[in-house]
């Protein structure tokens, strides 16, 4: 029986050995912490979103500069053939009022054990607490453990880290230095899904860290989601702020800083607001006349106050017409992605020049490479897991016609 590694244990390579072991072949996973699917897991905390329902080309256009690289790989998996696979595996699937899709338990822990349990049963085997640093002189595959380093020999390998965000989950960028070490070109990575630091006054920080902004709008260089944010005590994260981060990162690399900008009450156009601030406000409070009449929550008021202190007329001297405006556009300075370790996902990764059709290594025959750690990026909503199972299933069918060709 020919044998095949498989270096990492997340949705990319469970799925690159669940196509592998269903040709015959013996797969072992190799897993550098103590189990596997561990950010497969965090994803299901709020509702496993595996992918999305809507028309393929609108989908593939979500993955921007990588659509055309990731076309074939996922145009021989695409979403419903995701859901397929999950009713395959004992777990029904449903469209969600946003088109996203997720199982119908909203949890990952009962698709990973019935996923488990299939590779279990085609003889399987998963080594964890391997964590892999390369090749030997002879071509064995390297990897530490608790007991030393041990080294594995492998007719075909799988290479699926993922990227370099929420290291203690697994998946740590160690793979870049490697890879680079044998020639192959490595695009460095980047925070993606992040949040950004914003220069918060003490005031704002201290009082609203922490605090949700809902039902807001943001903007940048034309595009604009709706959504929901969270101020933090260095910026700002959350939803709304993950879905314009890519071109908010690239500008703040090339210009130092960028300006996104929060409608605080986008479902009221602006001459509605103008009319409900010229009531009198009598001897109400600044924010408590806000609160009442703009339906403003305190953050949001806390934001205003935060926008005015950035000119030289505090809020209280605004006239009803600027703070309408200002509701409706509040300017926030963004000057860096948060830290990457705390990003969703990541950018970058081995560049698409270095892989051929089957997903396999240019310089290194036999050597394949899936998931989050090419060199593409997505926004959330199912178009994460959905890319990197399909480049996992993408490689697995590689090896079989690499093995194939072996024979």
């Amino acid at each position: 029986m020919r044998r095949v590694a498989v270096i990492g244990g997340g949705p990319s390579g469970l799925m690159a050995a669940d196509v592998i072991s269903g040709a015959g072949a013996a797969v072992t996973i190799f897993e550098r912490m103590p189990s596997v699917g561990r950010k497969f897991l965090m994803a299901g905390r709020g509702g496993l979103n595996l992918t999305h329902s809507e028309n393929l080309d609108v989908f593939l256009g979500r993955y921007g500069a990588a659509e055309q690289a990731l076309q074939t790989a996922i145009g021989a998996l695409p979403p419903d053939s995701i859901r397929e696979w999950a009713k395959g595996l004992g777990e029904e699937t449903f469209i969600g009022s946003s088109g996203r899709v997720f199982p119908s338990a909203m949890k990952a822990s009962p698709l990973l054990r019935a996923w488990l349990r299939r590779l279990a049963e085609r003889s399987v085997t998963v080594k964890t607490r391997h964590r892999w640093r390369g090749w030997d002189a002879r071509g064995d595959l390297i990897f530490d453990t608790p007991e030393g380093v041990v080294s594995s020999r492998a007719e075909a390998t799988v290479l699926a880290l993922g990227g370099g965000s929420w290291a203690r989950l697994g998946s740590d960028g160690g793979f870049v230095e490697i890879l680079r070490g044998i020639g192959v070109e490595v695009t460095p990575l980047r925070a993606a899904n992040c949040g950004f630091v914003a220069g918060w006054s003490r005031v704002f920080r201290e009082r609203f860290q922490g605090t949700p902004l809902k039902r807001i709008a943001l903007s940048f260089d034309g595009q604009c989601v709706r959504g929901e944010a969270l101020i933090t005590a260095a910026g700002i994260e959350g939803g709304a702020i993950y879905g314009l981060s890519a071109p908010l990162r690239e500008h703040i690399a090339h210009h130092g800083r960028a300006t996104v900008v929060i409608d605080l009450r986008p479902d009221l156009d602006e001459a509605a607001l103008l009319n409900a601030l010229q009531v009198p406000r009598k001897k109400q409070s600044l924010s408590t006349f806000l609160r009442k009449v703009a339906r403003l929550p305190p953050v949001a008021v806390g934001l205003l106050h935060e926008a005015a202190l950035s000119t030289s007329h505090p809020l209280g001297q605004l006239s009803p017409d600027e703070i309408a405006r200002l509701i409706k556009a509040v300017p926030i300075q963004l000057t860096a992605p948060a830290n990457m370790d705390r990003a969703i996902s990541t950018a970058g990764g081995v560049a698409y020049s270095e892989i051929d059709a089957d997903y396999m290594l240019r310089r290194r025959p036999g050597v394949f490479a899936a998931g989050e750690m090419l060199d593409w990026e997505a926004p959330t909503g199912g178009y994460l897991l959905q890319a990197s199972m399909s480049t996992g299933a993408a490689a697995g069918h590689g090896v079989v016609r690499w093995l194939q060709s072996k024979s």
